[in-house]
């Protein structure tokens, strides 16, 4: 009786099975990358809204808090309390400048009123922040970046007529703040975003 010879896989099945392992392979590398893309943009897209939403809770914190009173500069001319440009002249110029009521420390002790001012600089928006109301001469403000990927940064207000203005104040005999502030911004992404913040 003569025994049956095993038989191993040939070479053709050896290749043929090796493509298709390939294959298997190219598809699920395909698909995994595609799942942690499109993780990445939607953290990506998750984080500059988060940046936005932080933002706009500042800028409404601050302009809640606004003190009407004016202030001497750094060239001690008397300044408005509240100041709206849309075209800038100098490194510490900015499109809003205005006063708010000081914040509390860490030892839940109110600081005194400051001088603050938010300006596009870079493709960001910068916080200013003056040391003093009336400023000695020169003296400049510490910055702050609260805000990145902006492209155009534009403001308008409200008079109390009820009439957008496009800078404040609209005239010199005009030295009350505003009744509303409408700040719209363009991000370098291409979303256009509005909001308007009433004043006490």
């Amino acid at each position: 009786m003569m025994r049956k010879k095993n038989r191993g896989f040939t070479l053709i099945e050896l290749l043929v099975a090796l493509v298709i392992l390939t294959l298997i392979s190219v598809a699920g590398y395909r698909g995994l990358n595609a799942v942690l893309q499109t993780r990445e943009r939607v953290a990506a897209e998750t984080r500059k809204w988060q940046h936005l939403a932080f933002f706009f809770s500042r800028v409404e914190l601050d302009i809640a808090q606004v003190v009407h009173r004016q202030v001497r500069d750094s060239t001690s001319n008397n300044s408005p309390e509240w100041i709206g440009h849309n075209v800038l002249v100098g490194e510490n110029d900015a499109e809003l400048t205005f006063t708010r009521a000081g914040l509390t420390d860490q030892g839940f002790e109110m600081l005194p009123p400051q001088r603050i001012a938010y300006r596009l600089e870079k493709n960001s928006i910068v916080m200013l922040l003056w040391p003093a109301l009336d400023q000695a001469p020169n003296t400049p403000p510490s910055r702050n970046t609260l805000l990145e990927g902006v492209s155009e940064f534009k403001l308008r207000y409200l008079d109390s007529a009820n009439n957008w203005q496009e800078l404040w104040p609209p005239s010199a005999a005009v030295t009350v703040t505003p009744s509303a502030v409408e700040m719209s911004l363009t991000l370098s992404s291409g979303e256009k975003i509005s909001r308007i913040f009433a004043l006490q």
